[in-house]
């Protein structure tokens, strides 16, 4: 009796052992492969970093869980490849242009994939197909970018400080601005020089624009001037004709004045005869001993007309000479 009542409590050992074995196989089959009972069809995507990612996480498609994990492959060292069994009736819902992302279930739950539907009229996904793959930075990443954001930042503040004290203590061209209020009324002065040269620029343009409108373009020189490309030719064609005389007036000009120099310091005959009074003095009377001479040989050439040996011959040429004015007369 004794050992009947041995052998059924190792019976029922065994059978509490065996059965809680069997109950927590069963809990973890169906803990990662929620899909077990369903049909499902499996599709796959490519990813660098899974982030935690395991065998039984759900699979979401617009917000509903849609299938599990059922394979994580490393097929290179940089991709890995995530295969997912997906609820069949979910098929004609998903297509082949979906992304797929890997999440989070809230701020501290398990990783999940997330699948984004297409935008474009592609068709729907087969059993094994394929899809596009996004991933999302991870949480240490966002950390690490922000450790770099901060030390950037706190360099970024200290160069910050540096100039906003050198400025204060009107070191360089900004603080000098900032500080020398000499400089500053400078400053002031050349602005407001400025404004009025540009206002009366603004004057001067509108005067000369309404100067323009008065212009008669037909009939006033201004006009023909302006408008006539011949006239202008030949406007410019007269001013370097005057521009070439004028280089030669100056030339010569220079000449006239080399030779007056010449004349006044030179010793040619011009200055010699300019500047000797004496020589000046025996020309006049050299001069009236000419004319003296020329009367006394008309009144010897009067005496000579009335000499008896020479009368004759005068007679004669005087006889030729009126002959010779008859002649011209008879002529004309």
């Amino acid at each position: 009796m004794v050992k009947s009542t041995t052998r059924n409590n190792i019976r029922l050992g065994l059978f509490v052992v065996i059965g809680t074995i069997l109950l927590v196989v069963a809990a973890y089959l169906i803990g990662n492969n929620k899909s077990m009972f369903s049909k499902t069809f499996s599709i796959s995507a490519k990813f660098n970093n899974v982030n935690g990612l395991i065998l039984g996480n759900n699979v979401r498609f617009s917000g509903i869980v849609v299938g599990t994990v059922k394979g994580i492959e490393m097929e290179s060292d940089t991709i890995i490849r995530v295969r997912m069994a997906i609820e069949e009736k979910m098929q004609r819902y998903i297509k082949k242009d979906a992304i797929a992302t890997i999440g989070s279930d809230g701020l501290v739950g398990s990783m999940i994939i997330n699948i984004i539907p297409g935008k474009n009229n592609a068709p729907l996904v087969q059993d094994n197909d394929e899809i596009a793959s996004y991933s999302r930075i991870a949480t240490e990443d966002m950390l690490s970018t922000l450790n770099v954001t901060n030390e950037n930042a706190a360099m970024l503040t200290a160069d910050l400080l540096k100039v906003s004290q050198s400025l204060t203590k009107g070191k360089g061209t900004m603080g000098r601005l900032l500080n020398d209020t000499v400089m500053a009324t400078n400053l002031e002065k050349i602005v407001m020089n400025l404004k009025f040269t540009s206002d009366q620029a603004n004057i001067a343009f509108t005067n000369l624009n309404d100067l323009v409108k008065t212009i008669d373009m037909e009939n006033s020189t201004a006009g023909i001037l302006l408008s006539d490309s011949i006239s202008g030719n030949q406007m410019k064609a007269m001013i370097n004709t005057m521009q070439s005389t004028s280089l030669k007036i100056e030339e010569i000009t220079k000449e006239v004045q080399a030779l007056v120099k010449n004349v006044k310091e030179g010793d040619g005959a011009l200055n010699y005869l300019t500047t000797d009074t004496l020589l000046v003095e025996q020309l006049d009377a050299a001069l009236k001993n000419i004319e003296s001479g020329t009367e006394k040989f008309d009144e010897n050439m009067e005496a000579l007309k009335h000499n008896f040996l020479f009368r004759g011959y005068f007679k004669k040429q005087e006889k030729k000479r009126l002959k010779e004015q008859n002649r011209n007369g008879a002529n004309n």
